[in-house]
């Protein structure tokens, strides 16, 4: 297996290969070496070889034809995807909380889970914990050995994350993870993959180009341009919460004054209005309190200049909005729109459609699955049926996992680059 996704030339050929071999199953099912090598057009002798590294990972099985369908002479083994191996994992390192999700080689999510922690938990603790997660997913946990990458949320900065790989003091992490689990490690941060994952299978699944904004103590985002996650120079791209909206606004975590996190999280939300407390007091006031819809609509108000700009430069089809603000409805929603109505040029071209976030604390997690997926090569061979949104394989007798469990759209649709 090559030491990372982004290997030399012949390591990338390899993996389209092993791809094609295995897209090939997933349209056609159980196929023998003659067939798949007929179907596929690589030589026998490159098909051979990629099928016997499959099956000594455990990705492919091999069968024999039931009796009554046997022709005379040596049986042909058909082959097909083992369903237990795991292909892509997922793990979201939250602030509190460590999610993860698993996909294996026929991309259906074996299911998703979830465990919080306290704020002084050490790195060993959280790896020791997605580990332990890993293993009570259904069916006894994933096949390790076939397993093509692990994505990895960390919270921000988004500068943390780039094109260049991690920074310093998250390296010996993607090292741990890489010997743990023996598969090549991609990082990003969770809100960046959050919007990915929205843009892939959620609130904005088949839209090209998304913004996503997270409103919570935090304000992050992501930008989903043409299909892909796009990083910026430095990683720095998606870093909503802090454009100024004030220019002598309230101290922000970054050192600046008066950005949209000083000004629009969940905390500036609730230090305008003090008699909430917390989130759920937010929520119990709403809508009668007059002051309590007022701080809201003003967060959502300078949200909305931010994404109007934003909105003005990139020309997204859809906003998603995530993050626990966004349980305050329509205060928020509707201050959003109407900023976002007021900002934009008037060019004859409507607003973009807001929508909620739809796939939760789970979202990050998703997101890591969703960027190994598309930083593998994708299959050369047919498109693959979009699976049934109610089939997501769950042993029958495995327990039902923690978090949401969410369909993966085929990597041979159209809208999943």
């Amino acid at each position: 297996m090559p030491t990372d996704l982004e290997g030399g030339p012949l390591a990338r050929l390899r993996r389209g290969h092993e791809e094609l071999v295995l897209s090939l199953l997933r349209t056609h099912g159980p196929l023998s070496r003659a067939e798949l090598t007929r179907l596929s057009g690589l030589s026998r002798t490159t098909l051979y070889a990629i099928v016997g590294d499959l099956v000594a990972r455990g990705a492919l099985v091999g069968a024999a034809p039931p009796a009554e369908g046997r022709r005379r002479g040596r049986p042909v083994e058909t082959l097909s995807l083992d369903p237990a191996a795991g292909q892509a994992l997922g793990i979201d390192f939250a602030r509190r909380a460590v999610h993860v999700a698993a996909v294996n080689v026929a991309h259906e999510v074996v299911g998703t889970a979830s465990a919080a922690h306290g704020a002084e938990v050490t790195w060993a603790e959280r790896l020791d914990l997605a580990t332990r997660l890993v293993g009570e997913l259904p069916g006894g946990g994933v096949r390790l050995a076939s397993l093509s990458g692990v994505g990895v949320g960390v919270v921000g900065p988004a500068g943390a994350v780039g094109r260049a790989g991690p920074a310093p003091h998250l390296t010996p992490v993607t090292e741990l993870l890489r010997q743990r689990f023996g598969a090549p490690v991609l990082l990003d941060t969770n809100t960046r993959l959050a919007a990915l994952a929205e843009a892939t299978w959620g609130a904005a699944a088949g839209v090209p180009d998304v913004a996503y904004l997270r409103l919570s103590y935090g304000v992050g985002g992501g930008l989903v341009v043409a299909g892909n996650l796009h990083r910026g120079r430095g990683g720095l791209a998606g870093e909503f919460g802090h454009i100024t909206v004030e220019e002598d606004g309230a101290p922000c975590s970054c050192g600046k004054r008066g950005c949209l996190e000083s000004a629009a999280s969940l905390g500036a939300v609730l230090d305008a209005y003090p008699p909430a407390g917390d989130l759920a007091g937010l929520l119990a006031a709403l809508p009668d309190e007059p002051a309590a819809v007022r701080a809201v609509a003003l967060a959502g108000e300078r949200a909305g200049r931010v994404l109007a700009a934003v909105c003005q430069a990139l020309a997204p089809s859809a906003v998603v909005l995530g993050g626990e603000l966004t349980a305050t409805g329509e205060p928020l929603f509707g201050a959003v729109r109407r900023a976002l109505d007021a900002h934009l040029m008037p060019a004859g071209r409507p607003a973009p459609d807001v929508r909620p976030a739809r796939l939760g604390d789970a979202g990050g997690a998703l997101g890591a699955l969703a960027l190994v997926l598309r930083e593998s090569p994708p299959p050369t061979g047919p498109a693959v049926p979009v699976p049934d949104p109610t089939a997501v394989r769950r042993p029958a007798a495995a327990a039902r996992p923690q978090g949401a469990t969410v369909p993966v759209p085929s990597r041979g649709r159209p809208s999943w680059p």
